[in-house]
């Protein structure tokens, strides 16, 4: 296990040394959560980081974080604790992509959540394997259970709730399929690393119940040009004093 620092050591997590570790995207995907939400549900939680870190910067907002394996489950439930986020913070051991009534008796309930994230796992099985088999089980993805993600996103989001993923760029065809049969007033946001380079992650955003457009925003670089570092707004999230905005 490690101990690691997020947003300049608000939040402080356990995580294993090995496999599948939470960076940047989670606290991305955290940060881009709306002020004004009052109950969030993070599918496939991990040990919890993106959620934390909502919880974080908003301090009124509740959290379920949901998450399949047992191992990785305790270690997030470890983190609510270790975080003071008992009052606030709940963990579900479910498989998200299992029938609903076994999401429903972990929690889930339909129409509950008036933000639901995801991180979901985002290598191509015909890639390769990962190096153990918990990180290639945390990063494999076929389009097909992509949207079974999307699918539970979308019934325990409440009406005008706000459905928020982080996904490689790459990805992006499948995700915003799955995002426009279900949602409207989608908005995605291209992250490039530098001035120049094609986007590495892209983050959607989608609301239930809306049929507003889909927006393509104009992307943003994450890293400075010639120096080690993060652009000043990206800065300002990692070191806990920014948020992301749409």
């Amino acid at each position: 296990m490690t101990q690691d620092a997020f947003l300049g050591g608000r939040l402080n997590l356990s995580q294993p040394r090995q496999g599948f570790r939470a960076g940047l995207d989670s606290v991305l995907l955290g940060a881009a959560v709306d002020r004004g939400s009052a109950s969030l549900l993070d599918l496939g939680a991990g040990v919890g980081t993106a959620g934390l870190v909502a919880l974080t910067l908003n301090p009124g907002l509740v959290g379920t974080l949901a998450e399949r394996d047992p191992a990785v489950a305790a270690l997030a439930q470890a983190n609510v604790v270790a975080n003071g986020f008992e009052t606030r913070a709940r963990v579900a051991e479910v498989d998200i992509t299992a029938r609903g009534l076994t999401r429903v008796n972990a929690g889930l309930l339909p129409d509950s959540f008036g933000t639901v994230i995801a991180n979901p796992p985002f290598f191509d099985p015909a890639r390769g394997t990962a190096p153990a088999s918990a990180r290639g089980a945390a990063r494999h993805m076929t389009p097909e259970s992509l949207d079974l993600w999307v699918k539970t996103a979308a019934s325990t989001a409440s009406p005008d709730g706000e459905i928020i993923f982080i996904y490689p760029a790459e990805g992006l065809p499948v995700l915003l399929a799955s995002f426009a049969a279900r949602f409207g007033a989608i908005s995605v946001l291209p992250l490039v690393p530098r001035d120049g380079e094609p986007a590495s992650r892209i983050l959607i955003r989608g609301i239930k119940g809306s049929r507003a457009p889909t927006r393509l925003l104009a992307s943003r670089t994450l890293h400075l040009a010639e120096e080690r570092g993060f652009q000043p707004a990206f800065d300002a999230i990692f070191q806990g004093t920014g948020r992301l905005d749409w």
